[in-house]
């Protein structure tokens, strides 16, 4: 019937000896896309991606730990100020024994 048409039955068109060299084409297609100069760039491009992030990552470092320091700074002026009052406290203490106990 189809012979007379010249048409094929569709389980005809894919036969094994067909789908060899597609697979082959297929595994050998990769490889011829990337030449030496588009692995350059390609490195080049990931190592610049690379330098940007850790520039960031730098960047931020730098900004927490000033942040960090700041915020010690902050905490050695309260404590400072803590610490003078409590002697001053304590010395005012000690004169009031002292004239108590005369």
């Amino acid at each position: 019937m189809w012979a007379a048409t010249g048409e094929m039955p569709a389980y005809q068109i894919c036969t094994a000896s067909s789908a060899l060299p597609q697979a082959v084409v297929v595994a050998a297609a990769p490889a011829n896309l990337h030449s030496p100069q588009q692995l350059a760039e390609e490195a080049t491009r990931k190592r610049e991606l690379r330098l940007m992030k850790n520039r960031e990552a730098a960047r931020e470092c730098r900004k927490k730990k000033k942040e960090y320091v700041k915020c010690l700074e902050n905490r050695v002026a309260v404590l400072e100020n803590q610490n003078k009052t409590l002697i001053e406290e304590l010395k005012a203490l000690k004169d009031l024994y002292c004239h108590k106990a005369e």
